[in-house]
């Protein structure tokens, strides 16, 4: 708990708030791939959908490689900035893609969106910011994974429409009207940070080299060790484990 703690007071210490040669591991094959930046931007890593067909919806081979991709950033110590943005033009993400869920039973259904919302929560609790790039629509499933990044920045075309999860008189307009948000609209509401007139991408590239200097993932990842080592000897942990498999509240005493 202590080092969960920590770890997303150093995100927010980080937050403050192409233009670049780079090593790639891209594949035109590939749904999600990354691109690690270098030279003066080095420690920037571009997390790309590329999805044209199905304009970027949350698929099974999507999904698959986006929580590989995410999974291979979280420990990598050589990034310390993450862009999340789309090669397919006018769109961000589309959300679910609807034909390939209706061929789901039941079961694989359940267990797709189980794996959808552990994708968003992998991108919430990343150690490293993440900016999203909005250009263009981000729809259902699709706004929800920008909203899972740290800071969001839009074109002044994109078009974001969802469900807010936080009940407020706006958040019931949105629901009741179906209302499409422009880039301006949603900068209004407090869902994106940014507005842009161009390619939301070079707005996230100049808020990411703001961060560069400020965020040092090895050290937090030692510090995060370091007080894994302090919490495994003591009464507390077993107490906390032991009430978890007991479904009980735990008692502490700070032992």
């Amino acid at each position: 708990m202590i080092a969960q703690k920590l770890s997303l007071h150093l995100r927010q210490l980080a937050i403050r708030s192409f233009s670049s040669s780079y090593s790639s591991t891209a594949n035109p094959a590939n749904e999600i791939f990354l691109e690690r930046l270098s030279g003066k931007d080095e420690g920037i890593t571009l997390v790309t959908m590329n999805r044209p067909a199905k304009r970027n919806s949350l698929g099974r081979v999507f999904m698959d490689q986006f929580r590989e991709v995410f999974d291979e950033i979280k420990y990598d110590p050589k990034t310390r900035v993450v862009i999340l943005k789309s090669a397919v033009d006018n769109v961000f993400c589309s959300g679910a893609d609807l034909k390939e869920r209706r061929e789901m039973n039941h079961q694989e259904s359940a267990r797709f969106v189980t794996g959808l919302r552990d994708g968003f929560t992998e991108v919430e609790k990343l150690p490293q910011p993440v900016i999203a790039a909005i250009d263009g629509y981000a729809l259902g499933g699709g706004l929800e994974l920008a909203l899972a990044c740290d800071i969001r920045v839009a074109s002044t075309k994109a078009k974001m429409e969802t469900l807010p999860n936080h009940r407020s008189c706006q958040s019931e307009e949105l629901i009741y009207t179906a209302r499409v948000l422009s880039g301006e609209d949603a900068e209004r509401l407090g869902i994106v940070n940014h507005v842009v007139d161009g390619n939301p991408v070079d707005k996230s590239l100049e808020i990411a080299r703001e961060i560069l200097p400020a965020t040092d993932i090895t050290s937090a990842l030692t510090v995060e060790q370091q007080c894994y080592a302090q919490i495994i000897p003591t009464k507390d942990r077993q107490e906390g484990m032991a009430a978890f498999a007991e479904k009980r509240d735990p008692v502490y005493k700070g032992e």
